[in-house]
């Protein structure tokens, strides 16, 4: 049986990862109702990254034996302003991820070695993660309230496909 400490961080990390699919998943909506519809597949397909990783992880506890405990994941807005606020919520979402990684990463390491790895390939990851939200939000505000701007963002960001990288 996998130890008390892996067992109740790694269900803290698949709770983060669940949270984040239903939070993209949101604002997907949200943004495909406002016509932005790049930018809501861009969401769908982020949530859909997120799901994955979620997956990922409880495949790991359940590999080691670990009991995956699945919370209740609170409601989501169903508005989330301008597509530019829309972003900085994802980047600061991701901020928080990052963080709640490297948290886990410093914790675990002295534990379970082999977690700790785990948690490395998703705090990696992580750079990209934030990057990717953070040239988003830079563009969205050069592109400010230029309606023409915004539409060339959102086809760039409809463009991506499930499985690349989530770049923008």
């Amino acid at each position: 049986m996998v130890k008390e400490e892996v067992q109740q961080l790694v269900n803290y990390l698949i709770e983060i990862e669940h949270v984040s699919t239903t939070l993209y998943l949101a604002m997907s909506a949200y943004l495909d109702r406002q016509d932005y519809t790049g930018m809501a597949k861009w969401l769908r397909l982020q949530s859909e990254e997120e799901r994955t990783h979620m997956l990922s992880l409880i495949d790991y506890l359940a590999g080691k034996d670990g009991v995956v405990k699945l919370g209740e994941v609170p409601a989501q807005p169903s508005d989330f302003g301008t597509p530019l606020e829309t972003f900085q919520k994802v980047l600061e979402h991701e901020q928080f991820v990052t963080n709640a990684y490297r948290q886990a990463y410093e914790y675990i390491l002295p534990i379970d070695p082999q977690t700790a790895v785990i948690v490395q390939d998703f705090l990696r990851e992580q750079i990209d993660e934030e990057a990717q939200s953070l040239t988003i939000v830079q563009r969205l505000k050069i592109a400010a309230d230029n309606p023409s701007a915004l539409l060339v963002i959102d086809q760039e960001l409809g463009q991506r496909q499930p499985g690349a990288a989530a770049g923008g």
